[in-house]
Formats: structure tokens, C-alpha cells, sequence
């Protein structure tokens, strides 16, 4: 049912309960006077059913009203907010079916508080607008809070990527070829590639591919490296093999016109990671690699280089596959963007995985600890670049102890240059809660040679007063001091 409809029966619903509330009738008072059952008429007030013309004629002489005040859609007195509330169509641009929740409910639980709740979620909206923060905000934040419930694993994504390598007869372990997902987009899915298709649209130099629904063309960027055509490819693959219709033409998302975009633009997204770099022979390679006795960063770079993935392919997939393949639930990821030239750190995506986690990015403005691994390891490839040398993927390990709580995390980061020509350097980090049994899972986690750090989340709110990577004074912890004086010396006056 569309939400115009779905409206309507919430509000005849709302508008039911108000008169009859306002009448002083209980449910079975207004069954006696309609003739129809209680379970109906609560069917009727939580949105469910909306009943034919007659119904409605006996229920607003029930209720000693119009039958045209009835069916109008305006709602009044505390009911007020929350007609205004549907009308402005912020509860159906949220994908709430996604979580099993149902638009009805949501209502009803608003009906009990009226002004309350909706004042709540008015509240909300107006501090999204002050943040700038539009549907495609919740559209993400929609999109991360499913993957997270679902520990970024997705079981029939992943059969259906096995299946396909079978079908295709491509093999695993390795690097997948990127010819042959070439072929089966040509000829399974009739693709016209069209190689720097792109090319002569240099407004268009950041985007990898565009799809020309028309023909079935896909114009590729020419300056695309072998794992980034590979991931493209899977890609529209996946559209063709997930059968997902709704998608964007970029290979980004630019616009966003529905969640279902974002939410198929994701599942593409998992699909070819999933056929790039198998399930069942990477979890094999990452178990020969948590046995090692030392830290050995040189072997993890190879299991990068063995799939020919990219840094932010590789942790994605690790993502995927700690929580449900090593019991390594408690994780998290975060990407950082280093400007060299201004020294600015922008945290661009993260992800938390069954709570939210110490590291994560906040609006305000603050900077980040450099203690940080994913911030000192950018800060170690710059240097190495103002030094004259060229220098690929760089790795990093570090057990980070966050101040003031008895959180440890083993994280592991890997920092790379950006696109050519540009000042901006990338890292990608993944941090394991550090508990009794992971020492049992990583073997060389207790490795001396793996430095230990504690860390805070930002300068402005970190205690610590001899720390050497400070950004900015500690302003925050500074402020909260001056008012547990003013308060002290308060109490000392009112004598409490």
C-alpha cells in the first residue's frame, strides 16, 4: 500500500479515538452504538483498517459528528502535531520496514503522547536542518545502523557470490581475472564497455563509471587500476545477479531519489567484494595468519596483494568476516582522510559492530587524537613523502587504550596515497576489542613489538597534560573544571 493511503488510515484511525475519547466512550460504549465488534474499531484506531462508506456514515453517527469532518484529513487539538508530522512525509522517508518496524506502530505510539513525542521528533528534524543533514542522512545512517544489527554479514549475498564464481567456473584464492567478469557482463548481460568512456567529461574525472541504461553502456574512467575495474564489474554484476532494480547511473552515489537505492547500491557493493575476495579461502588464509607467533606486517600486506584488492576492499571484507567466522563481534572501522597541506584529519565512514565504540566521528569540529594509529601511520607516510620517495601501502599495528575506561583495542591500520596529483592521504582502520579469548584467536597479539598507546577520543576533551601529539588544549575538560568550582564554591555558600 502506498503511504498516501496508509496516511489516510492512520489519521481516520487518530481522528476515530479523539472523538471518542472526547465523547467519553469506551470501546465497548461505541461498539453498542455502531453495532461493530471491539476488535474492529481497535483495528480501526491503530490504522489497520479503513472501512467502507456505510461504516463510516454509522461510526460518525456514533460518534454525534460529520461524516465529511471524519474523512477529513486535518487532525485537531493535541492530535495536531501529529497530522502535521505525517503530512511532512519525514516518517515515510524512513526505511522502517527494514527493521521489521511497522509506519502504524510508530504512530500509535506518537497518538499515546502527541505532543511529547512529536515535539521530540520536531526537534529532532530541527537539529538535522541546523547540521545541514537532509533525507540522504537518514538514508545512511539507516543503511549503517541495518548493517550493524546484522554484523555486516549478509548469508544469501554471500551464496549468491559463490554461486556465481561456480557457474562461472572462476576460481577462488586468488585474484579474481578481471577479463572474465568482463565476458559476463558482455555476453550473459549484453553490456556495451566502453572503455575511457568517460574521458572526455572532465567534470566527471572522481567518478569510476556511469551506466547508460539506454543500450546498456558503461562509460569507464581510463585512469581506473585493475582492482578498481574488477570491483566496478562486480558491481553490475551484481545488479543482474541480485536482480536489484533501483540504482544510481554513477558509480557513486551522487543523488539519492529512495533508500532502496541505497540499500541495492550497497548489496551490489557486497556482492563483488564477496566474489573478489571468497568467503571460504580467505577465512583459511587469515587463520594461517592470526597463528603467526610474531607480528608480521609484510604478510598482511601479501594477503592484500594475493586478492589484488585495495586497502578499504580488504578491511571490508575483514568486517564481514571477524564477527561470523572468528566470534570477533565486538569491532569497528573508520577511514581517514588526510590533507597534507592543511593538516586537516576528516573521518569520512565508519562502522561499529555490536556497540558503539570509543573512535567514532563527531560534528564538532574538534580534533582528533593523534595517538590514534589510523592519524600517526598518515602522519609516517607524509613524512616518508616529503623525504622524495615513493611509497605504496603502508601497514601498522598498535594496542590502543582508551583513557578512563578498561577498553582495549588491537587495531590494525593501513595507510595509502591518493589519487595521483592530489594532497590527500588515506587510512583504513579495523580495531578488536581486546578480551580473554583473543589472545587465544591472534597469537602474536602479545607481540613486544607491536606498540601500545592510550588514546582518547579528541584533544579538546583529553585529561592527559604531557601528551606530545597534542593538536589543541584540552578546552572541554577545561570548562567542565570551572564549573565543578563554581559549583563547590556554591555549595559552600548555600551550605549544601
Amino acid at each position: 500500500m502506498n503511504h498516501k493511503k496508509l496516511n489516510q488510515r492512520i489519521i481516520f484511525g487518530l481522528k476515530v479515538k479523539q472523538f471518542r475519547q472526547e465523547k467519553g466512550l469506551s470501546f465497548s460504549d461505541l461498539a453498542t452504538k455502531s453495532g461493530m465488534s471491539i476488535s474492529y474499531l481497535n483495528e480501526i484506531e491503530k490504522g489497520k483498517k479503513f472501512p467502507k462508506v456505510d461504516k463510516i456514515k454509522t461510526l460518525a453517527e456514533a460518534l454525534e459528528t460529520d461524516y465529511s469532518e471524519l474523512i477529513s484529513m486535518e487532525l485537531s487539538g493535541t492530535y495536531a502535531p501529529v497530522g502535521e508530522l505525517l503530512r511532512s512525509n519525514f516518517l515515510n522517508e524512513l526505511p522502517l520496514d527494514l527493521f521489521g518496524i511497522e509506519l502504524s506502530k510508530v504512530v500509535e505510539i506518537i497518538a499515546n503522547a502527541p505532543v511529547r513525542v512529536s515535539a521530540f521528533i520536531s526537534t529532532l528534524v530541527e537539529i538535522s536542518r541546523n547540521y545541514a543533514l537532509g533525507e540522504e542522512s537518514f538514508y545512511y545512517s539507516s543503511m549503517r545502523a541495518f548493517t550493524e544489527l546484522h554484523y555486516n554479514y549478509f548469508e544469501d549475498i554471500e551464496k549468491a557470490a559463490d554461486k556465481f564464481l561456480k557457474e562461472n567456473d572462476i576460481p577462488r584464492g586468488q585474484a579474481v581475472d578481471v577479463t572474465s567478469l568482463e565476458q559476463v557482463l558482455k555476453s550473459k548481460y549484453k553490456y556495451d564497455i566502453i572503455e575511457g568512456g568517460l574521458d572526455q567529461y572532465p567534470e566527471m574525472s572522481n567518478l569510476r563509471s556511469v551506466f547508460v541504461e539506454k543500450g546498456k553502456k558503461l562509460l569507464l574512467n581510463s585512469d581506473l587500476t585493475s582492482f578498481q575495474r574488477a570491483f566496478q564489474y562486480g558491481k553490475e554484476i551484481a545488479y543482474g545477479e541480485l536482480a536489484l532494480k533501483d540504482r544510481s547511473a554513477t558509480s557513486s552515489l551522487l543523488k539519492i531519489n529512495s533508500f532502496d537505492q541505497v540499500l541495492n547500491h550497497f548489496k551490489a557493493a557486497y556482492f563483488s567484494v564477496a566474489v573478489l575476495i571468497s568467503q571460504d579461502h580467505f577465512v583459511k588464509d587469515l587463520e594461517v595468519f592470526f597463528k603467526n607467533k610474531k607480528w608480521d606486517g609484510e604478510a598482511f600486506l601479501n594477503l592484500m596483494r594475493k586478492y589484488n584488492a585495495s586497502p578499504e576492499m580488504l578491511f571490508n571484507r575483514l568486517t564481514n568476516l571477524l564477527p561470523k567466522r572468528f566470534g570477533m563481534n565486538k569491532i569497528f572501522f573508520m577511514r581517514v582522510f588526510h590533507d597534507t597541506k592543511s593538516e586537516k584529519f576528516t573521518m569520512d565512514k565508519e562502522l561499529h559492530l555490536d556497540r558503539q565504540h570509543q573512535p567514532h566521528g563527531n560534528g564538532l569540529f574538534e580534533k582528533y587524537c593523534r595517538r590514534w594509529l589510523a592519524l600517526s601511520l598518515l602522519k609516517d607516510l607524509h613524512e616518508i613523502q616529503q623525504g622524495g620517495k615513493y611509497v605504496g601501502t603502508i601497514v601498522g599495528a598498535q594496542r590502543s587504550h582508551y583513557l578512563g575506561t578498561k577498553d582495549e583495542y588491537f587495531a590494525l591500520t593501513l595507510a595509502r596515497p591518493g589519487n595521483p596529483g592530489s594532497n590527500i592521504n588515506i587510512s583504513v582502520t579495523i580495531g578488536i576489542l581486546i578480551d580473554e579469548e583473543l589472545p587465544q584467536k591472534i597469537h602474536f597479539l602479545k607481540d613486544p613489538s607491536i606498540s601500545s598507546k592510550v588514546v582518547n577520543n579528541t584533544c579538546q576533551r583529553c585529561p592527559i597534560t604531557d601528551c606530545k601529539e597534542r593538536a589543541a588544549p584540552a578546552t572541554v575538560i577545561e570548562k567542565r573544571e570551572k564549573r565543578k568550582k563554581i559549583q563547590e564554591a556554591l555549595n559552600k555558600i548555600t551550605g549544601n
